[in-house]
């Protein structure tokens, strides 16, 4: 073995948007190819482990490792928070950061700004999820889609929606904070969308005026409780996870990015786990959507769980650290590891270019 320490950098949240902004299909692609690189195997995906603090109950930082192999060849891991009280101060709920190792020496490559990452990989799989579950539907794609949650996560979504080509006749959108919902609806008229806009005064106006339903909240406990609102069979993105109550989730077709992962931490899915005592109630993967193995019926609503794998962040990490190294404009730290000799010797400067 000949290793040589690799150079470290450190990359900005505004790197970050310039290297993704107007890519939404190869960043779309990108999912995909780390869904059947994961689906087939060539993946690490450990538990993400929550940090939750008895004196702020309603925050948490979590740590998602993961290695990923085919074309990226990358392991890492994402520190991502979520304090929802930093909304009251007009600051993003999240923040994060991605850590990527070099899979040859197992020495950290980059530290990268990683919310605009998580927001990114986040809205990609949420396309590509909308594409796949409405791609053989009777009923054809959606022409109105309804936004519940209004933040980061939904004007990603939204963009990203835009980008794989779709188009609505109508848009909706809910949100417990009036100014946010107001604020969403300028984004999207302001956006060049053309899209009719509709602020909804309560959840089951958004939801049941709502073919394609986006859930993107910071609900903690499930809130959606009457399965009777989803009877016009909407496809559902439920980004946030932990909306619906196990109710409304038996009464559907259920769709998830990895078994284990989605079925913990009280989400939706895994709370009607526990309410049925089974996980027969879940149809399949997205990934056995993209294999051709699952076949979604047309006369019940059909609602995808994402939990977020960590895999899915390294691809578009490794993506824009691969493209900042090309162009030249990875800010690399010069010395950053320090006494590197196993030996004790003098360093002459074991980073290689």
């Amino acid at each position: 073995m000949n290793a040589q320490i690799p150079p470290f950098s450190v990359v900005t949240g505004a790197q970050v948007h310039h290297a993704v902004a107007g890519q939404e299909r190869q960043i779309i692609s990108l999912i995909e190819d780390a869904y059947r690189v994961h689906g087939e195997g060539d993946s690490v995906n450990p538990p993400s482990y929550f940090l939750r603090f008895p004196d702020r109950p309603s925050s948490r930082i979590i740590a998602l490792p993961a290695s990923i192999g085919g074309g990226t060849q990358v392991d890492g891991i994402k520190w991502i928070s979520s304090f929802p009280e930093n909304v009251r101060a007009g600051i993003p709920r999240a923040s994060a950061v991605l850590i990527l190792n070099d899979p040859e020496t197992g020495y950290p490559i980059a530290c990268m700004e990683s919310s605009i990452i998580s927001a990114t990989r986040t809205a990609a799989s949420a396309a590509l999820a909308a594409d796949r579950l409405t791609r053989d539907r009777r009923q054809g794609r959606p022409r109105r889609v309804g936004f519940f949650g209004t933040g980061l996560i939904a004007r990603y979504i939204h963009t990203y929606l835009r980008g794989a080509g779709w188009e609505f006749d109508e848009l909706g959108v809910h949100d417990l904070d009036p100014d946010s919902a107001a604020a969403f609806r300028a984004y999207v008229e302001g956006s060049g969308d053309g899209t009719r806009v509709t602020v909804h005064d309560t959840a089951e106006q958004l939801v049941r005026s709502s073919d394609l339903t986006v859930f993107a909240t910071v609900a903690g406990a499930p809130h959606v409780t009457e399965p009777g609102w989803f009877a016009h069979n909407p496809v559902v993105l439920h980004v946030s996870l932990r909306d619906l109550s196990p109710e409304v989730v038996l009464s559907c077709a259920n769709v998830v990015d990895d078994v284990e992962h989605c079925l913990k931490a009280n989400t939706s899915v895994h709370l009607a786990e526990q309410s049925v005592g089974h996980r027969s109630f879940v149809d399949g993967t997205l990934f056995d959507l993209l294999a051709g193995r699952l076949t979604l019926p047309d006369d019940r609503p059909v609602v995808f769980s994402p939990f977020g794998l960590g895999v899915l962040d390294l691809a578009v990490g490794k993506h824009i650290h691969d493209r900042l190294r090309e162009r030249g404009e990875l800010a690399v730290v010069p010395g950053f590891f320090h006494d590197t000799d196993r030996y004790g010797r003098q360093s002459t400067g074991g980073e290689r270019a």
